[in-house]
């Protein structure tokens, strides 16, 4: 069983003087001149301080009618951190522990989310790692053996930032640390820190801003490094060049030549194999749009080396290509579950009542519980896969070494529009073939390819963006207009086809099919509405052509 918070915090160095800052300008700034507390009303629902909350701690300030701090006690900490043995979870900036001590004993995993936030999920204590954890970790870890790296023992001094109404709105602690590498060779460290944290759901980086400044008048700066792991990596290192081991993806040893095709290429496929390992945590704890972001993730990256194949080694990106569709497909069926169900259902609501004939909503319903877990287990099997393990490696090896060909050389100004250009003929190939197919499952076939063209095309001129700027934003722009209508007319072609599969299965258990062919009805006049409109928004995307520079 695991529990999740996000956790938004900064941390500090400590000057020499040691002790634990005051924040009296925070206090100071809190109260405004007509005597009104700058700070009500935020934070609504945190703890009090004053006992109300279940806190009862003691105010430990200056009396200011404004912010000030009241003493949370001090705790003794005991961590060990857990890597794999070339650390691929500190290179991803995330961490592993088993911590003792304190009001949240446990296991912790922290994975990095954009700007101060974190995601952190907990497991209760046990003696080895937590299956869910080690899930949870592997397109990190790529399934290597997870070994404890460092033990970081800390002595925390905790004071709340609270209102003048004894709302708690973060939580300051001043850390004392003591950290012992668990590796070959490896050494002590010893520091002190300052830790500033949000209080839980309060997401006010204004508030953080603020408390900063009033730290940076007492001497105290922002940590260079981003966690305690990461400096303990590094002081306690035999050899500290490249211990702390950071960064998100590997790098290159010698990369592309900046201004050249094959640096927007490799940038590109950088944030996208990224986004891809960051998103698979998000996937198997089943958040919101996570796996629609993923499977885009995926198609990013196919359509990056598919539209810039002349730039890469294509007989080692192809089989890349290759899995990247697989992923694409396995998670295809929980995503397309998901608009599927949720369009029929709002079919179903915008009618009046008295045209919802029989058990139509219960099911849907039933229907689209089982599909759902279906599919489901079809995206975990394959997040479990040494397939899927396999591919990340794939994408590692060609971000740390990106295999790419003479022509990348090139400058992306001249380079990047001639591949956009090509892939835009191909585009209006598909779309002009469509629109001269007549209309049924051909035309519906030709359609869902030229769409598939669009979005091939958009990505593209997406990853050429930072080197073209407005032309490559434009084509973009374009293009999406045209891929939304194709989307909405392949969308309503499936709605369609299950639609009739309901009819038949209401039919079969003696229900009555009416609305199930009202529904079917309204999805074709739409459908060919949006045929309608594609000869205008193919006119308009026409306009966006890339030319040569």
């Amino acid at each position: 069983m695991t529990q999740s918070t996000r956790e938004t915090e900064r941390k500090y160095e400590v000057p020499d003087t040691g002790g634990f800052p005051t924040l009296a300008a925070l206090a100071r700034e809190g109260t405004g001149a007509d005597g009104r507390n700058k700070t009500k009303g935020k934070g609504k629902g945190k703890a009090k301080a004053d006992g109300k909350g279940g806190k009862g701690r003691k105010r430990a300030g200056n009396g200011s009618p404004g912010l000030s701090l009241v003493d949370g006690g001090a705790h003794d900490l005991d961590a060990v951190y857990y890597d794999t043995a070339d650390l691929r979870l500190a290179r991803s900036a995330a961490t592993l522990r088993r911590r003792t001590g304190g009001p949240d004993a446990g296991w912790h995993l922290k994975l990095p989310l954009p700007g101060d936030d974190r995601d952190e999920i907990r497991a209760p204590l046990q003696d080895g790692v937590p299956e869910r954890l080690r899930e949870l970790a592997l397109s990190r870890t790529r399934g290597a053996r997870l070994q404890p790296v460092v033990r970081i023992r800390s002595r925390r001094s905790v004071r709340d930032l609270v209102d003048a109404d004894g709302t708690v709105l973060a939580e300051v602690a001043l850390d004392r640390v003591d950290a012992d590498s668990l590796r070959p060779e490896g050494g002590h460290a010893s520091w002190a820190e300052l830790e500033v944290e949000l209080a839980a759901g309060d997401g006010d980086a204004a508030l953080l801003d603020r408390v900063e400044n009033a730290l940076g008048a007492e001497g105290f700066t922002r940590s260079g490094s981003a966690s305690k792991l990461a400096r303990a990596l590094s002081d306690t290192a035999a050899d500290a060049s490249g211990a702390s081991g950071v960064e998100n993806a590997p790098r290159p040893a010698s990369g592309p030549r900046r201004g050249t095709a094959g640096a927007e290429l490799h940038a590109y496929l950088t944030e996208q194999v990224r986004a891809l390992v960051d998103l698979d945590p998000a996937v198997r704890r089943g958040l919101p749009d996570s796996v629609h972001r993923m499977r885009v993730a995926c198609r990013r990256l196919r359509s990056c080396l598919r539209s810039y194949r002349s730039f890469v080694d294509r007989e080692i990106t192809d089989p890349v290509r290759a899995d990247l569709k697989w992923l694409g497909g396995e998670l295809g069926a929980e995503r397309d579950q998901e608009v599927l169900a949720g369009r029929l259902r709002e079919g179903v609501d915008r009618l009046p009542g008295e045209l919802v004939l029989g058990p139509v909503s219960a099911r849907l319903q039933a229907w689209d519980v089982t599909k759902s877990a279906e599919a489901r287990e079809r995206s975990l099997a394959a997040l479990s896969s040494p397939r899927y393990v396999a591919l990340l490696e794939a994408l590692d090896r060609i971000v740390a070494a990106p295999p790419l060909t003479a022509g990348a050389s090139r400058g992306a100004a001249k380079a990047l529009p001639a591949a956009l250009g090509k892939e835009f003929d191909r585009l209006g190939d598909r779309v002009d073939r469509a629109l001269g197919t007549p209309a049924g499952p051909e035309r519906d076939a030709a359609l869902h390819e030229a769409r598939k063209k669009a979005k091939r095309l958009r990505y593209a001129a997406e990853a050429a963006g930072p080197a073209l700027g407005k032309p490559a934003k434009r084509l973009s722009k374009s293009v999406k207009s045209v891929q939304k209508a194709l989307g909405d007319h392949h969308d309503g072609v499936v709605a369609r086809d299950a639609l009739r599969r309901h009819a038949v299965a209401a039919h079969a258990a003696g229900e009555p099919g009416f609305t199930w062919g009202l529904l079917y009805g309204r999805e074709q006049a739409a459908a060919d509405a949006r045929e309608e409109s594609l000869p205008k928004l193919w006119r308009a995307a026409a306009r966006a052509r890339p030319r040569k520079s």
